[in-house]
């Protein structure tokens, strides 16, 4: 256990940015589950909606340092695909 008055403080620091960070994770797979729950329906305009929604969640989360930038892009990616495989179906 840290011993210094400043040991102690980047504890009490490190928990807060732990439980923010984690909250943050928490509401950017809330919003990707969204998007697959839409696809999952099969309703493509429903699902255009949430990935629009959800589009803009993944890239702050990027800039934040909650996740990298490729794992950000693969969902966006791939989303993407199922939306587009949903639109060929219907046409």
């Amino acid at each position: 256990m840290a011993n210094t008055k400043q040991a102690k403080k980047r504890v009490r620091q490190a928990e807060k940015h732990r439980r923010h960070n984690a909250s943050m994770r928490s509401m950017l797979r809330t919003y990707i589950k969204k998007v697959t729950a839409a696809i999952a329906t099969g309703n493509q305009k429903t699902a255009a909606t949430s990935l629009q929604e959800a589009t803009p969640i993944i890239d702050r989360m990027v800039s934040k340092g909650i996740i990298h930038k490729n794992k950000a892009a693969r969902h966006k990616s791939r989303l993407t695909a199922h939306i587009k495989k949903l639109a060929e179906k219907a046409a």
